[in-house]
């Protein structure tokens, strides 16, 4: 949990991965991980990584800020395409079908 006042590297917390179930898997093999830093009433903030690779995703309302790496992200009803880097924020909102395609692991700060 975050401390009041302290402040917290998200840009190198540990957070260990798993490998993405092989439904989810489009290319290569992609592990994910995150790490639940703290509570805000109903809101949970985190940190969440993924390794090289592309996986297909249902998501939750987020919002979340890049913190390293690079990706892109396909928004399947539309076929619309994003491209991460550090400093960008993105909205998404529940049911939203996506395929994450990551090319240097991705990790993002949360709130969900």
């Amino acid at each position: 949990m975050l401390t009041p006042g302290h402040a917290t590297a998200a840009a190198a917390l540990r957070i260990e991965r798993a490998p993405v179930p092989a439904a989810q898997v489009v290319a290569g093999a992609p592990g994910t991980g995150s790490a639940v830093l703290d509570v805000l009433g109903d809101t949970e903030i985190g940190v969440w990584e993924m390794s090289p690779g592309a996986m297909r995703d249902v998501e939750v309302d987020e919002v979340f800020l890049v913190l390293t790496g690079a990706a892109t992200v396909d928004f399947e009803a539309d076929g619309r395409r994003i491209t991460l880097a550090p400093g960008d924020i993105v909205r998404l909102v529940t049911g939203m079908r996506t395929v994450w395609t990551v090319t240097e692991t991705l990790r993002k700060l949360y709130l969900a």
